[in-house]
Formats: C-alpha cells, structure tokens, sequence
C-alpha cells in the first residue's frame, strides 16, 4: 500500500513539472498529465446518470460507485467501453486526482475571483478563482499558435455556466490542453458549448443539450449527471457542430513531443519547491486533504 502510494505521489510531482515546463514554454508531452484517465471522457466517484439521447466519444466509468444508470440511451462512438467500478476505472479515477492536486498546485496564478468569464479573451496561463466561477456568454482562449498551450483554471469552489453559454478555443492545435479543476462541484446551462477537461472534487450537471465538444467530466466523490448531451475527448469527432476548435489532449491526431529527461525534473523540482512554499494554506489544505484520500483508497 505504501509503495504504492510513494508512486503515485510520483507521478503527481512529474506531472506538475510537466505542466510548469508547458506554462514556461516548453514542449512536453501533455497528454501524461492525465495518465490512464486520457481515455475516458466522463468518470463518475458515486455514480454516472444519463437522461435523454447521449452521445460519448471515449470511455464511460464509475469508481468506487457502482452505479450507472440510463446507460441504454447512451450511443457510444468508436471503441469507447464502460468500465464500472472495476481496476481500469480505479486506476483511471487515481490518475486523475493525481492530476487534480497538481493543477491545484501550480504557482504564478493569475486572480480573477469576482469576475465573469463570459467576454473575455485568455492567453495560456493559470487563473485563480477563490470561490465561485462564472461564464455568461462566450469566454475565448486565444492559444496564439503556441506548442502544447495550457490553460488552468483554479476554482475554490463552483463552475456555472449560464444557458448558451460558449467557450472557444482559437489558434490552438491538437495538443493543447485546457483544465478546470473545481474545488467542488460544476454545472453546465442549457445548451452551453463547452471546451476543457473539467476535474470535480464532487459533482458535475450538464443539463439539457449542454456540449463539451473537446474535453471530459471527471467527478471525484459525486455523479456526472447527463440530460441529452454530446461529450467528446477528441476535437476530430464529427459533432455536427461544424466547429473544430481545441480545448482537450489525447486527441486521434495528436502530435505529443517527448517526456523531459527525470534530470530536467530533479532541477525543476527545486524551483518548484520554492514557488510552492509561497502558496496560501489553502493550497497546502486542498494537497493534504487529496492525497489523503488517495491513500484510503489504495
């Protein structure tokens, strides 16, 4: 069980210096950030719910919940499977709270507590939300050709979207990434077109005919609840929507560069130690409380 967890925490620390690497301008592989995660697209900790006629382009699973219901009006597309509550969804929901902590700790933030997402146009960086997060209308997150561009966003607490609501990702390219790591739950309007692999610590809502047309709903403790929904982690899938802009990693098309040399993470770990010793308790709080939970589970 030690061990174990001892390699977790590793992956953990090589993926934080992977997205740190990405924010500074280098060219890592973004894909690892997520680990066995990538393949799936919606990934519930008690259950996964669907109403209406869904469509999934990746796999479906539960972890340690047992319970999907709704699942017969689900289409699936391609090779995506359903994995409920057995090791491939164990380890996929390890990976991602993994992920989550490290998101949670990256350093250099950019405050936007108070503020609607919606009208605004972003460039590759980490945004901090203390509590709540917004989006009423179209946020645009201007990728500027750059190699690997990564997005981060930091929400204390929850993610809303108003109806229609629409996040567009431009200039960007199949790898990509952006993250939403939620401090608790989100939900998704009516009809929102969303981009981005959302990372809950409880619950995720896509209400009725919401879209997450490049990204995955990945909840920790609580469901994924679905109403008539299309999710998909590859930008390629023909949607219909005529759009093909980015917001996820892990894409059919990818072009992933190599992992740093572990030197390259041995150095980089010493930067980070110190940027991390300039983060608030409550980033040190959300770390403890995670990993703690990790290791219950294993």
């Amino acid at each position: 069980m030690c061990r174990k967890l001892t390699d977790n925490m590793t992956k953990l620390s090589s993926r934080f210096a992977i997205a740190f690497l990405a924010l500074s301008g280098a060219s890592p592989a973004l894909a690892s950030l997520l680990g066995s995660a990538d393949s799936f697209v919606i990934l519930g900790g008690s259950a996964v719910t669907n109403t209406g006629s869904s469509t999934i382009n990746g796999n479906l699973g539960v972890w340690e919940g047992t319970s999907i219901t709704g699942a017969g009006s689900i289409t699936l597309v391609g090779a995506s499977t359903i994995h409920n509550s057995d090791a491939v969804a164990q380890q996929a929901q390890l990976d991602q709270i993994n992920a989550y902590v490290g998101f949670a700790l990256l350093p250099l933030a950019i405050d936007l507590t108070g503020q609607d997402l919606g009208g605004m146009t972003l460039t590759p960086g980490v945004y901090r939300f203390s509590s709540s997060a917004q989006l009423t209308g179209t946020l645009t997150l201007d990728a500027q050709n750059s190699a690997n561009a990564l997005f981060v966003f930091q929400i204390g607490s929850t993610l809303t979207t108003a109806s229609s609501s629409n996040v567009q990702v431009i200039n960007g390219s199949a790898s990509s990434g952006v993250f939403w790591q939620v401090g608790s739950s989100a939900t998704l309007g009516t009809s929102t077109v969303f981009a981005g692999n959302i990372l809950a610590l409880e619950s995720i809502t896509l209400n009725t005919g919401a879209n997450i047309l490049c990204g995955r709903a990945f909840a920790q403790t609580g469901a994924v609840t679905m109403d008539t929904n299309v999710v998909s982690n590859s930008c390629a899938f023909d949607n219909g929507s005529g759009r093909s802009d980015f917001g996820s990693v892990g894409f059919s098309a990818q072009d992933v560069n190599g992992v740093p040399e572990p030197g390259t993470f041995s150095l980089l770990g010493l930067a980070l130690t110190g940027l991390a010793a300039s983060r608030s308790r409550r980033v040190k709080a959300a770390f403890s409380s995670v990993t703690a939970r990790v290791s219950v589970r294993l």
